[in-house]
């Protein structure tokens, strides 16, 4: 492979990742178009790596192709939605109750600074949102587990594609940093089973409230 190669590929993978973090961050938001130009001029990168990055994207299920339009961030359906929490709920109980066997004391410290960071992040929904995804990927980092995490991973893009986060009000963030404090007790405590349970209460109430976001 000669260096230019090397450099596009370089520059391939460099604007893949900046537009998914783009993505993640919400600068754009499912069902925007993408339009090539728009986004290198947004990201200061050039076309055909930002070309490239599209094609991966679309590979990836983020991103799909529209006759006449062209590419276009993923929607998630209500059912697919509902599918998608469906699925994080087994896999976050399943990691709630193995970081409870697991989860070292520092660990643990570590999930309660993250979740009083969140507490005090009331107007700033963006940071609520990236601190919350800390929070949780602390407890799959938790479970010593690297299927488990892998899985989790697999998830990810899907979770991207949800929109807007819901942790848009002091109530709600109050809501979240509770429920999330009773599963730290719970992995502190060792107590696998209120572990999980917490975790299953804390999916459901965070499903009940995304549908109630995308009735209005």
């Amino acid at each position: 492979m000669t260096d230019t190669s090397l450099q596009d590929l370089s520059q391939g993978e460099t604007a893949y990742r900046k537009l998914h973090q783009a993505i993640r961050d919400g600068l754009f938001q499912p069902g925007d178009r993408l339009r090539e130009a728009d986004v290198a001029r947004r990201l200061s990168l050039s076309r055909t790596p930002v070309r490239e990055a599209l094609r991966k994207l679309e590979a990836d299920g983020i991103v799909e192709h529209r006759a006449r339009i062209g590419a276009v961030i993923r929607k998630l359906e209500r059912t697919e939605v509902v599918e998608l929490y469906e699925m994080r709920l087994v896999l976050e109980r399943t990691a709630a109750e193995m970081a409870a066997k697991h989860a070292s004391d520092a660990e643990i410290d570590e999930l309660e600074e993250v979740n009083n960071k969140i507490e005090v992040t009331v107007n700033d929904p963006a940071t609520a949102a990236a601190l919350n995804q800390d929070f949780h990927r602390c407890i799959y980092l938790a479970t010593r587990n690297r299927f488990l995490l892998e899985s989790a991973r697999a998830l990810n893009n899907a979770l991207m594609l949800l929109g807007p986060t819901t942790l848009a009000d002091a109530e709600r963030i109050k809501t979240v940093c509770q429920q999330h404090k009773n599963i730290i007790d719970a992995i502190r405590a060792g107590d696998v089973e209120a572990a999980g349970a917490s975790a299953e209460a804390h999916l459901q109430t965070s499903l009940r409230h995304r549908l109630k976001v995308m009735r209005t």
